[in-house]
């Protein structure tokens, strides 16, 4: 049996019907999306290429591509999870383990940049990560379980 190749459909961000507001909602023409399971599917079918951030969808005969225009960024750490070490996850579903060496601060609000993605986090993710920061001397450390605090940078430029 021969696999026939689905249909590619590519939506460029120009031509979007939704976009991503700066704290991770979504909106269209009509305003904030309100429906829960809505907003989860978005969320998770969050994919990433050389030309930007997209929603995913795979029918029986096509994949569909849809480039968003988003504010700020498209990820976001939605959860975090505390065991041995600390994981996050992110709004797409995918799970990222934490380095705290990657925190900045800016327009105050935190950030995580990794090699892929910038990611901030939402108000219950950085509620939960507030239990490990810590001000000293004016500037914002980050400790875990006893280990030596590591400075978060306030002053990065994305």
């Amino acid at each position: 049996m021969v696999s026939e190749k689905k249909k590619q459909i590519i939506i460029p961000k120009e031509d979007a019907v939704f976009w991503m507001g700066k704290n991770g909602d979504w909106y269209n023409e009509h305003g904030k999306f309100e429906h829960l399971k809505i907003i989860k599917y978005f969320n998770s079918s969050i994919r990433k290429d050389e030309t930007g951030y997209y929603v995913y969808q795979e029918t029986e005969d096509h994949e569909e591509k849809v480039y968003f225009p988003y504010e700020d960024t498209a990820l976001f750490v939605f959860d975090v999870k505390v065991d041995e070490d600390i994981g996050l996850i992110l709004n797409n579903n995918e799970k990222i383990k934490f380095n705290p060496e990657n925190l900045f601060i800016r327009n105050d609000e935190l950030y995580l940049q990794t090699p892929e993605h910038l990611v901030k986090f939402r108000d219950r993710a950085l509620l939960k990560m507030s239990k490990f920061m810590d001000e000293k001397d004016g500037q914002l450390l980050f400790k875990i379980k006893g280990k030596p605090g590591c400075l978060i940078n306030t002053r990065k430029k994305i």
